[in-house]
């Protein structure tokens, strides 16, 4: 029988002053993740927090479990290492968008090739905010910043895009002021076996306040957000009265009601989509001419790596006539040096 483990939030938080910026947005994900792991049924010493460097990487350091601060870019290389040495542990790497999409670009999309069963939280606030403001990744094109005084000439990466273009089998997407929602994709995304990104959009009050405003303001939240559920209507709104159809071959929003469509006529929500046509449409809608996709985009079941190599070494060593250092040492060709 599953032995019931009665923890409360209070007892993933650390007794260090937690010193993000009022107002930070990091606050709320914070909040979010140890109630989220106060709610999952494992034991405490099997959790442990991975992180690379700014202002998200922090995190370690406020969480009353195991932790790594380690170096820019690195948290998924290390973060695999932790998992793959230890598969028992829970392993969830905290990361921003300079973290993992700049300096960690190359770590971030192979581990999730590789599925590695991590849940990687990924602090989006457009802006590298540690080192004082310069634009990063994701920071949209023409945004003046300190390093493009002038407007960024790039156009900014879509984490969701990433994550699909690398393989990956879980992505969702929620935002720091929505506590509750943000609880639940995180205990979906520790669920999940495999790699699981949950892309938070966060706010920088200091270098980029407002930065999701449109998307994040809880008078227009019911507007401008569709919160998808696998197996449900895709139906967003103040009264849910508008939807997304499949119009020769591109989404489409619609209004019940209107040119006789029916809630029958609105795309359900496919998460476990193989294919990932859609999971791709739906990571690239944004504002205005659509609602911004919140929720489990996509969940895909598929082979596990750390899984699969615990498998491989136990095939191995059934196989192997070396028990022991001394018999593999003296294995294969050896000779005796003699004075």
């Amino acid at each position: 029988m599953l032995e019931t483990l009665n923890y409360t939030p209070k007892d993933f938080k650390s007794e260090n002053e937690v010193r993000w910026c009022p107002g930070c947005g990091d606050h709320a994900v914070l909040n979010a993740i140890q109630k989220a792991m106060a709610n999952l049924n494992i034991k405490h010493e099997d959790y442990a927090v991975i992180s690379g460097i700014g202002c998200s990487s922090r995190f370690p350091y406020y969480m009353s479990t195991y932790g790594f601060h380690t170096i820019h870019g690195r948290a998924a290389a290390i973060a695999s290492g932790v998992k793959c040495a230890n598969p028992r542990l829970t392993v969830w790497e905290i990361t921003g968008d300079g973290d993992a999409l700049a300096i960690g670009g190359n770590h971030f999309i192979h581990a999730i090739r590789r599925n590695i069963d991590l849940n990687i939280i990924l602090f989006n606030n457009k802006i590298y905010g540690l080192t004082k403001g310069q634009y990063s990744p994701t920071t949209d094109r023409g945004f003046v910043t300190k390093t493009s005084p002038a407007g960024t000439i790039e156009d900014p990466f879509v984490p969701g895009r990433l994550v699909l273009g690398a393989g990956g089998t879980f992505f969702a997407r929620c935002v720091d002021n929505n506590l509750k929602h943000s609880q639940e994709i995180f205990e979906a995304a520790a669920a999940f076996k495999g790699t699981s990104v949950v892309e938070v959009l966060q706010n920088c009050v200091i270098f980029n306040d407002g930065v999701h405003e449109a998307i994040t303001d809880t008078k227009t939240r019911e507007e401008h957000q569709i919160f998808l559920k696998h197996g449900e209507p895709m139906l967003f709104g103040n009264n849910r009265d508008r939807g997304l159809v499949l119009a020769n071959g591109k989404l489409k929003v619609v209004r019940i009601g209107e040119d006789g469509i029916t809630e029958a006529d609105v795309l359900v929500h496919d998460a476990e989509d193989e294919d990932g046509f859609l999971h791709q449409s739906l990571i690239n809608m944004k504002l205005p001419e659509f609602p911004v996709a919140m929720g489990v985009i996509r969940s895909v079941s598929a082979k596990v790596y750390n899984e699969a190599m615990e498998e491989q070494i136990a095939e191995v060593q059934s196989k192997s006539n070396i028990r022991n250092m001394d018999q593999l040492l003296n294995s294969g060709n050896t000779w005796k040096v003699e004075n």
